[in-house]
């Protein structure tokens, strides 16, 4: 059974933000720390958890809960350990998505797969007390305040699985990759000021998050840090936003239908907003945003494409 130490208490933005970004904006961690949950037939948390006490005792039939969690385990060979997924995690491609779901999961649909481990990030529906009282072995990976953060929920989900060494070498080479794109930009990010969009409401991402950290590498300043009381995701007001005058907006919330350069032009005021005046609004892929697994890397290789390409850069 997996025992793993207590998590802070985390504070939750409105639900539609949190089905926009999916499972990022859903778990809000007090300060930079990583912790995965879990507790052992109903016994208090524990130390951390352990590595199988060998191959055979890795669990063979996981379910995950958590888009980042599916995108780990994948990434650290052990899909073919995973027997289910959320109706979120879409990625990567051919992973067994179903209809369970993160924020209201059902128990009873849980264990029609007959898991030996179940990946969450948030104890929605106090789903650690139902695991627990039927023994079910589990392991929570809310969002990580930093990079490092996601770097040793990577290592933990390797040793839980049996893939440590997997794991290893995936944290080194999505070092390399941020590195790299950092190297790229070539400093062009440094002193310029940024807006990050996580939904038309304007609830956006300070450089407590694990996002504005991301941004932060690149020597880039948030404008929301400025805000009152901000914490990590507040909500900005529209006002607020066209005073600050970012030099570059990026929007989190552009999937089809969703928000664009031309109708954040038509937003009153913000026609002489800097970023929207030189063209600096810029559309990311909502789920690499959102999503705090392996794919950080391109994350960071984005934001160094849209500095290289500035004007003047």
């Amino acid at each position: 059974m997996l025992v793993t130490r207590p998590c802070a208490p985390v504070r939750i933005p409105p639900r539609r933000t949190l089905t926009r970004i999916l499972a990022f904006v859903f778990a809000l961690l007090l300060g930079g720390a990583v912790a995965a949950c879990g507790s052992s037939g109903g016994d208090a948390p524990g130390a951390a958890a352990t590595a199988p006490g060998s191959p055979g005792d890795a669990p063979q039939r996981i379910v995950s809960l958590s888009p980042s969690a599916t995108e780990i385990l994948y990434a650290v060979g052990a899909g073919d350990q995973v027997v289910a997924v959320d109706d979120q995690s879409d990625y990567p491609q051919g992973v067994p998505t179903t209809d369970l779901s993160g924020y209201t999961p059902n128990l009873e649909a849980i264990l029609g797969y007959q898991p030996d481990l179940v990946v969450f990030s948030d104890d929605n529906g106090d789903l650690k007390s139902g695991l627990d009282r039927v023994g079910v072995p589990y392991l929570q990976l809310p969002a990580p305040g930093d990079i490092e953060g996601a770097y040793e929920q990577f290592a933990q989900v390797g040793v839980v699985t049996g893939h440590a060494d997997e794991a290893h070498e995936l944290v080194g080479e999505v070092r390399e990759q941020i590195s790299a794109a950092i190297d790229s930009a070539g400093g062009a990010g440094e002193g310029l000021t940024y807006f990050h969009e996580l939904d038309p409401t304007l609830y956006t991402v300070t450089s407590a998050s694990f996002i504005g950290q991301v941004y932060s590498l690149f020597g880039l300043q948030n404008i929301a840090d400025a805000a009152s009381g901000a914490g990590a995701y507040p909500q900005l007001q529209s006002e607020f936003v066209v005073s600050a005058n970012p030099d570059l907006i990026f929007l989190a919330d552009a999937q089809t239908g969703g928000e664009s350069p031309a109708s954040v032009a038509q937003r009153p005021g913000w026609a002489g907003v800097a970023a929207v005046r030189d063209g600096q609004v810029h559309a990311l892929d909502a789920d690499i945003t959102s999503r705090w697994g392996p794919r950080i890397g391109d994350l960071a290789q984005r934001i160094a494409q849209i500095l290289a390409d500035r004007p003047g850069t």
